[in-house]
């Protein structure tokens, strides 16, 4: 995503109690009517006709929007006799608007979630429906494309509350760079393996390119995260207490009191300081500079063909270079979707969640729009822009990878055409965090944890961009932070997961 603990530092607190039930007449209506195997076709003739609020996040709502949803209503009314009504939101007002949502018990069918989106607050406040019957009844291409470990890696007190996109569950540290900019200056990345050798590279785009970002930042996306990334730490949910992957041992530590966060922080001001980075990086929340290819190279979390994709995405070639060699896996909670304790028919969203797994239709019709209109078909398995269309004019686009099953989805021209074998791949070579499968239950510690989100939210961007000296500000967010008590959701982090370690032992 392009993952979306990005967001982390911004989840808050919900500010009201969870009110509202879903409707037990039409949730025995829709029971009754559907009920049998998981791979049977509900026949939408016995259904009551109802529609599914779709809430997700977004770089910007689309200007074709409503086309694309009155084709997805066509089509699943004689599936499931249901319609959508989509609601994306935009990433910067994501968290803050979906709290209020949730806090006032809007109607709500689907829920785009993750655990850096505050999957376990919500499930802890009782925002998010479990899953497992709803999965038995309805979910029989969720549990055909999903492994079981892969689902079991959202459980919460033994519970699913959350369906993990079928796509890469590892990731890998590395970094996008403008291959204009590469090839012009026949920059030699295979010898980039650390942020260090990029410094010549970084100080040749600033000497000879006055309108050029050397090195392109954005919230939650800095140089510096590195230092919490996966090949630093497994997060164990929410940065708030972590295990260092340089340590043999279970141990939950905080990450910003470590000498890697202070080392890459101090790194970040340097870069900041010799003008290598956008003065704005503390708080710009688009790709921008790197989108309008008015920048040289970003932070990303890379996977096989990462640089075709947003290629694709953002209509400016990039490339990319690995700085880990071992892709990791740290959990499945990475991007989801949940079924809000709001909906009217849990059953009906089931149904179309499990369409998003196993018809490859729906899927792409909701990932890409409308054929001929968004995108026309090269053959059965690759797309393209319609002739006078590219990817910063077409009049609508979505995030595949935030969806069902991702390998049914179509390839653009300039992506590998084994890109799903390499997943595949890629997922099985990863290097397995000792804590996957662990599920971070911060119910008890509610405030502790909105407390301490608060901090990171006041001076962690700030700090990571490079704005501010890392010397005077981390002492001052470790402080507030241990004001906070993040000591007390360390101390119970760390009970979690060895009552966790020891039950998966046995």
């Amino acid at each position: 995503m392009k993952k979306v603990f990005v967001m982390t530092t911004a989840i808050l607190t919900l500010s009201a109690v969870l009110a509202g039930c879903s409707s037990s007449a039409t949730k025995e209506n829709t029971a009754q009517s559907t009920s049998g195997s998981t791979t049977e076709k509900a026949s939408s003739s016995k259904l009551d006709p109802y529609k599914l609020t779709i809430v997700y996040a977004t770089g910007a709502v689309p200007k074709d929007l409503k086309a694309v949803q009155d084709k997805m209503n066509a089509y699943l009314t004689d599936k499931i006799n249901a319609t959508v009504e989509l609601k994306p939101i935009e990433w910067g007002t994501w968290i803050e608007k979906t709290n209020l949502m949730i806090a006032t018990s809007e109607q709500m069918d689907v829920m785009m979630t993750a655990g850096g989106l505050g999957y376990s607050q919500n499930v802890a406040k009782g925002a998010f429906l479990p899953l497992d019957e709803l999965i038995a009844k309805y979910g029989g291409d969720v549990t055909k494309a999903l492994q079981p470990q892969f689902l079991d890696g959202t459980r919460i007190g033994g519970k699913i509350y959350g369906l993990p996109t079928n796509k890469e569950f590892a990731s890998v540290d590395g970094v996008l760079f403008n291959k204009a900019l590469v090839d012009k200056y026949k920059f030699d990345i295979s010898k980039v393996n650390k942020l260090e050798d990029l410094e010549p590279m970084l100080q040749t785009i600033k000497d000879n390119e006055p309108d050029i970002v050397p090195f392109f930042g954005q919230e939650g996306r800095q140089m510096s995260n590195f230092a919490i990334s996966s090949s630093s730490f497994d997060n164990l949910g929410d940065y708030l207490g972590a295990l260092d992957r340089s340590s043999k041992e279970l141990k939950v530590v905080d990450i910003f009191e470590s000498k890697v966060f202070m080392d890459y922080a101090k790194l970040a001001r340097k870069w900041y300081q010799a003008k290598y980075m956008n003065l704005d990086a503390a708080t710009v929340k688009d790709f921008g500079a790197m989108q309008a290819g008015k920048a040289f190279a970003m932070y990303s979390e890379l996977k096989p063909g990462k640089d075709a994709e947003m290629s694709s995405a953002w209509g400016v070639k990039v490339v990319q270079k690995e700085m880990v060699n071992t892709p990791i896996t740290l959990n499945t909670t990475g991007i989801m979707t949940a079924i809000p304790k709001t909906s009217k028919d849990p059953n009906r969203a089931m149904m179309f969640l499990n369409m998003l797994y196993g018809d490859k239709t729906l899927l792409n019709l909701f990932d890409f729009g409308v054929e001929g209109t968004h995108y026309v078909k090269k053959d059965e398995t690759t797309i393209d822009f319609p002739a006078g269309v590219d990817a910063a004019s077409v009049g609508y686009k979505n995030e595949p990878w935030m969806w069902g099953n991702q390998m049914l989805t179509y390839l653009f021209p300039n992506e590998d055409p084994k890109k799903w074998d390499k997943f595949k791949t890629f997922n099985e070579t990863a290097d397995k965090s000792p804590a996957l499968g662990f599920a971070w239950n911060s119910e008890s510690l509610t405030q502790e944890v909105a407390a301490s989100n608060s901090v990171l939210k006041q001076y962690q961007q700030a700090i990571m961009s490079g704005s501010v000296d890392p010397d005077v500000y981390i002492p001052k967010m470790v402080a507030a932070l241990k004001s906070a008590g993040i000591d007390k959701i360390i101390a119970e982090k760390q009970k979690q997961l060895n009552e966790w370690s020891t039950t998966a032992k046995k």
